[in-house]
């Protein structure tokens, strides 16, 4: 085999092992912590790859949600549970 030939095939398998190692390396340093943070209702920071707790305004400024529903949204969107004394105080829905 002419060694011209042979030495492209090298490159270009080394340039191929490269790139699958480059790969691998983003896949589980980049994407999959940003999956596993959205998938727990978490804030991901790509810029410093940092995974944030979201917090309601309420919890910081002691201001409450006078709405039932708008507060139950808002906590199921953080992933926090509703409380029960919430869904058992809900008037049911006139047919």
């Amino acid at each position: 085999m002419n060694k011209a030939i042979a030495r492209t095939k090298l490159i270009f398998i080394g340039i191929f092992a490269v790139a699958n190692v480059g790969i691998l390396v983003w896949t589980l340093g980049w994407a999959r912590p940003q999956e596993k943070c959205e998938e727990a209702h978490k804030w991901w920071d790509g810029s410093q790859r940092v995974c944030a707790q979201p917090i309601l305004t309420s919890d910081v400024t002691g201001r409450m949600i006078t709405d039932a529903k708008a507060r139950d949204a808002a906590l199921r969107e953080l992933g926090r549970p509703v409380p029960a004394a919430a869904t058992a105080s809900a008037p049911a829905p006139k047919p």
